[in-house]
């Protein structure tokens, strides 16, 4: 079995936005093991916390490579700057994977994130009695399955209006998109946490390692479905 790198590049123009995805979800195998560990991830689609939230993506999937540029009409809203951003990728996505054949196809990842660390010192008398430490965590659940069959629930739980200048209800928006362009079923849950940029980042790291997990290669060429077709 021939084994490539699975790359693709995406420009995307509208009236709205102008991008341009460039995306390396591997190197071919008979790249170095130096080779093989460095990352080279750039974001800049004009929305700080979106880059954040992309670099930890790229940075847990392990992906080789992926650039993002994003020229977008932010005197507008963000919205068609994420809801694009997100389209591209997705599209990139589907395209460096290409044909779903000899891979695990299914993926599902856990990501806790440390919110703080609290110590309390207690006091009697001008006497310390003891101390103790508490850990707050933020904890979400990603499941992937490179079905050819967009679908995603999304449920993270965000309070806040904004993080940064990210509008909140875009992030969920973000997902959505991205499964539909790359055709696959997601479910990403938050399922603990007080803090909304922690919650965030935990939803998209758990993404990333469902992501690692399902486009695995398995050594063979089948189509991991019963169907034999996806």
């Amino acid at each position: 079995m021939s084994l490539e790198a699975r790359t693709a590049v995406i420009e995307r123009q509208t009236a709205e936005t102008d991008i341009r995805v460039d995306l390396a979800i591997d190197l071919p195998p008979n790249a170095t093991a130096e080779q093989q560990q460095q990352q080279s991830i750039d974001v800049k689609s004009g929305i700080g916390f979106l880059d954040h939230m992309l670099h930890a993506l790229a940075k847990h999937a392990r992906w080789a490579r992926l650039h993002i540029t994003c020229n977008g009409d932010l005197h507008v809203d963000d919205h068609h700057s994420v809801e694009d951003v997100a389209l591209a990728l997705g599209a990139a996505f589907k395209q460096a994977l290409g044909p779903p054949r000899g891979i695990k196809r299914f993926g599902y990842a856990y990501a806790p994130l440390d919110e703080v660390n609290v110590t309390a010192d207690f006091v009697v008398d001008g006497e310390r009695l003891r101390r103790q430490r508490c850990w707050l965590t933020a904890l979400s659940r990603a499941v992937v399955d490179i079905s050819g069959r967009p679908h995603a629930s999304i449920d993270l739980g965000l309070r806040r209006e904004k993080l940064g200048d990210l509008s909140c209800e875009m992030i969920p928006h973000f997902f959505e998109s991205f499964a539909t362009q790359a055709g696959i079923t997601l479910h990403v849950d938050v399922l603990k946490g007080t803090n909304d940029h922690h919650r965030s980042e935990s939803a998209f790291k758990a993404l990333a390692v469902a992501l690692r997990e399902a486009v695995e290669r398995t050594g063979t060429s089948d189509v991991p479905s019963t169907k034999g077709v996806l």
